[in-house]
């Protein structure tokens, strides 16, 4: 690993600038985390340009820098010398969704097992240098949904010119939180046919005057300050002896130490061995045990099994895995699929067989080849080829395609998925993350193209469990109307018999106040809709849910968004188990019928969430009639709980509000707003937004033209 060489991506980078009161904000401002306090601003500080102002994911050399210069939009930088006193996009990288517990439903698929093989995905979902903080706009975006088959999300990346220690960005960490999934940086020491340098091992693994290990504690201290879960510690870097492979080791034993108390992983790379030399061994054996488990104990939580595995390796290497007393699914078998996708030749029998106990763990290497491969890289586009790759050509985990035994193996039907929808109360509006415009309240309110994983909603894990006597309609997302957010559920087809759609797995306890609602909209003929609602779970893997059906309405053709209520009070003392949808067509057109939203909730929607406080414009930049500038506010203080997300607005000078952008931190940059005419200020309202969608009053600040 690298399967292809990580040539540097250059995009237009800042260097930092802050001027008078602005400097404040580009260390982290007020109202940010408390670490981030504002460093006095340079005498000769010259004012912001829009390109000082978009706020990237960070990245870093360990310590020492490459010879010569960074290329066009990239600044190199020293971990060692990094802190967040003095991080300027301190408060657009750090997370705030925290990692959210998960349980197991009763698998949809027959051969999808619990307790056995889990999975790993090592995701590039942009450049090293230039990768937003907080999304940007543009739909075509690797925006992953699947996250009820992930155990462990690598945000992949770096290079020699670039840098090679990278910390993920806030979005992908508070969507993969919401979903359960861990998310760890990538420390990647790169082959020196790429240009790496063994100085930055060395480097990587020094030691102070008292025999610590300084960038241990910085690591981990990155990983607590911007909320993320550990490292993959990726050392390619070829010529060093066994006294370097000795250091490493007990590098990783200080990180992992000083990361333990904090919940904080490591997965260590099959790379380097005991030697000090690269020589990839595709298994866990001798030459590299010890960097995973030493005679001192744990030295990493996993270990990525290099691609050269065979059968014979792996069943070996979980062999081993145990005799050190450790789960052989504790190992990740490396799965190419950058290239080919689902068209990747893997022996599947090698790691999850159908007819014994899986053999180990599995990892797939740069899974986003769903989004990258295709010609029509359309959010819709994206999503069949994405539930594809997850789900299987059948596009339903309960129901396998016809020889699916060979070829590509689904996880959903090796792996068992999980979920986290487990307390009320509970709401999703089918936003993937990323979409062609913004609805609130079936409105479009901005027809700009964006995306941000952070506002991503809890999807149905199982895309798509349908179950019907007749023929089978399309099930996907939808990006062509929603109700809240990007996007909503479709279903389209000529409905010749009832079709239920699983929607999500959860343990949701029921009160008689429970209120199940659902909004939804028909363009075909009359449709009766029910909702379901299990108190049980299926007896076995690929048995049905039995779901008991309330009620819900009809919508006719043509007809808009209504929204239907259905109580929950009889099954009071009981535990939702699954909830779905039951759509019948009460005529012969062909049905085209939406979900654009579906909660669960005790209490009244009549109480609103606390405005967010003093929102400010903290630094901005002018430039032929538009506004480059940085937004902060306070969360409400008390015991106010904390909000989903916020949402930024354009206030226009007619009184209309035109959607920008939201995030679950407290900081947005806002790029290229126009003048609208003559006005002397623009507007900006920021809202906190609950769990259910309820939306603050507005808290407002403006930026003088």
């Amino acid at each position: 690993m690298p399967r292809t060489p990580p040539a540097p991506l250059r995009p237009s980078r800042r260097v930092v600038l802050a001027a008078g009161a602005g400097a404040a904000a580009l260390l982290g401002g007020a109202g940010q985390a408390p670490y981030a306090a504002a460093a006095p601003a340079p005498a000769t500080a010259t004012a912001p340009t829009p390109a000082d102002l978009a706020p990237y994911a960070s990245y870093w050399f360990p310590d020492s820098l490459p010879a010569g210069t960074p290329g066009p939009g990239i600044v190199w930088r020293s971990l060692l010398q990094w802190s967040p006193e003095r991080d300027p996009d301190l408060a657009h990288n750090t997370a705030t969704v925290p990692l959210a517990p998960r349980f197991t439903p009763v698998p949809a698929h027959r051969d999808a097992r619990a307790g056995q093989a889990r999975i790993s995905s090592l995701v590039s979902f942009g450049p090293t240098a230039g990768n937003p903080s907080q999304g940007s706009a543009t739909a075509d975006y690797y925006a992953l949904t699947h996250w009820a088959y992930i155990d462990e999300l690598v945000f992949w990346g770096g290079s020699a010119g670039e840098g090679i220690v990278l910390a993920p960005n806030a979005p992908v960490i508070d969507a993969a939180h919401r979903n359960g999934v861990r998310v760890l940086g990538n420390v990647f020491l790169p082959p020196v046919a790429y240009g790496g340098d063994l100085q930055w091992t060395r480097d990587l693994v020094q030691r102070d005057a008292l025999g610590r290990f300084p960038l241990a504690d910085q690591l981990v201290r990155v990983a607590r300050t911007y909320g993320f879960d550990g490292w993959f510690v990726n050392a390619e870097t070829d010529g060093g002896d066994s006294a370097l492979a000795a250091r490493m080791r007990e590098f990783l034993r200080a990180l992992r130490a000083a990361g333990e108390p904090h919940g904080l992983r490591i997965t260590w790379y099959d790379a380097m061995n005991t030697t000090g030399r690269v020589g990839w061994q595709g298994a866990l054996n001798q030459l590299n045990q010890e960097f995973f488990e030493d005679r001192a104990g744990k030295v990493a939580d996993t270990m990525f099994v290099d691609f050269r595995w065979t059968a014979q390796t792996l069943a070996a290497s979980g062999a081993l895995a145990e005799r050190l007393g450790r789960s052989r699914h504790e190992l990740w078998a490396a799965v190419d699929t950058e290239s080919r996708g689902w068209d990747s030749a893997v022996p599947w029998d090698a790691i999850v067989p159908r007819d014994r106990e899986h053999v180990v763990s599995y990892g797939f290497y740069r899974p986003e080849w769903t989004r990258n491969h295709l010609t029509d890289r359309s959010p819709g586009a994206f999503h069949l080829a994405d539930d594809r790759f997850w789900t299987g050509e059948s596009l339903d985990p309960a129901r396998p395609a016809p020889g699916s035994g060979s070829g590509w193996r689904a996880p959903a039907t090796s792996v068992a998925d999980r979920s986290t929808v487990t307390g009320l109360p509970f709401a999703c509006s089918f936003n993937t993350g990323h979409g062609l415009r913004w609805y609130e309240n079936g409105t479009a309110v901005s027809d700009t193209p964006w995306n941000h994983l952070g506002l991503q909603d809890r999807l149905p894990g199982r895309r798509w469990a349908v179950d019907t006597a007749g023929a089978r309609p399309s099930v996907t997302l939808d990006f062509a109307d929603a109700w809240r957010g990007g996007s909503s559920l479709l279903v389209t087809g000529a409905l010749t018999a009832p079709v239920i759609v699983g929607l999500h797995s959860t343990r949701l306890p029921l009160t008689p106040a429970s209120v199940l609602e659902l909004v939804y909209s028909g363009g075909s003929g009359p449709v009766a809709v029910e909702v379901g609602v299990a108190t049980r779970e299926p007896a076995a893997p690929g048995e049905p849910v039995p779901y008991a059906w309330l009620p819900a309405g009809t919508t006719g053709r043509g007809q808009g968004w209504r929204t239907a209520r259905a109580g929950l009070g009889p099954l009071a003392g009981q535990t939702a188990y699954g909830l779905a949808v039951r759509i019948t067509a009460l005529d012969t057109a062909p049905v085209v019928w939406r979900l654009g939203a579906l909660s669960v909730h005790d209490s009244a929607r009549t109480r609103r969430p606390a405005p967010p406080i003093a929102p400010a414009v903290d630094a901005s930049a002018r430039q032929d009639g538009k506004a480059w500038l940085r937004l902060s506010w306070r969360a409400a203080a008390g015991g106010a709980r904390r909000p989903r997300h916020y949402e930024v607005s354009r206030v226009l000078p007619d009184g209309t509000r035109r959607f920008l952008g939201g995030t679950c931190g407290t900081a947005l940059y806002l790029p290229a707003v126009p003048r609208a005419g003559r006005e002397r200020a623009a507007a900006f309202e920021v809202r906190a937004v609950d769990e259910l969608y309820a939306v603050s009053a507005p808290a407002r600040a403006t930026l003088a033209w």
